[in-house]
């Protein structure tokens, strides 16, 4: 940040009388500007074949991670709750009808200043196809998943939580649970083996 958007003043990192933290702050107004982390939002959407679950991934079109493989997320926007970006998204990038159920995981991505959040969803039909920000949209069982063409550290950590609890759903009849982690390692930067 450089001006201030109150009145356009240049702006200075400083820790401002009372705080404990660098903001940007005015030398005209005296305005604080706070910059807090961003919420990206986005569902795990199920499809049940005869007992075997698939879960519908975005091949993505944009960068960062260009040609990996991702659940539908995005940005939260204002004036929506998390649950509705959550459909939003799932719309917008595999145009796909989604009931949407409990939120699943709950990720830390303090590095980059964001928390992701993803909701179970269940699919209402097959009618899907990708989005302006998708390649190719595609159901894939636990076997069939692109582990190592995963975009994010967090859509990895999502899934394996997701086949792992689907696994005690099956024997116990228990329920999904709710998972909170911080993802601590830095994003890959490298490309995918087939952009196809």
């Amino acid at each position: 940040m450089k001006f201030c958007s109150e009145c356009a003043y240049p702006v200075t990192l400083q820790i401002p009388e009372g705080d404990n933290r660098p903001r940007y702050v005015c030398g005209q107004c005296a305005t604080i500007h706070y910059h807090n982390p961003k919420l990206v939002v986005g569902s795990i959407p199920v499809w049940d074949v005869d007992g075997e679950l698939r879960i519908l991934l975005c091949k993505r079109a944009i960068e960062p991670r260009h040609g990996y493989w991702t659940l539908p997320a995005g940005f939260m926007e204002n004036a929506e709750t998390t649950a509705e970006a959550a459909v939003r998204e799932t719309e917008e990038e595999a145009g796909a009808n989604v009931e949407i159920g409990e939120l699943f995981s709950l990720l830390n991505v303090a590095q980059v200043h964001q928390v992701h959040l993803f909701y179970l969803a269940r699919l209402k039909d097959l009618d899907f196809a990708p989005g302006i920000e998708s390649l190719d949209v595609k159901l894939f069982a636990e076997h069939e998943i692109p582990w190592e063409e995963l975009a994010f550290p967090t859509i990895r950590k999502t899934l394996e939580l997701f086949f792992a609890d689907s696994v005690k759903v099956r024997e116990t009849g228990g329920r999904f649970g709710f998972h909170s982690h911080d993802i601590l390692r830095p994003m890959r930067i490298s490309s995918p083996s087939n952009d196809s």
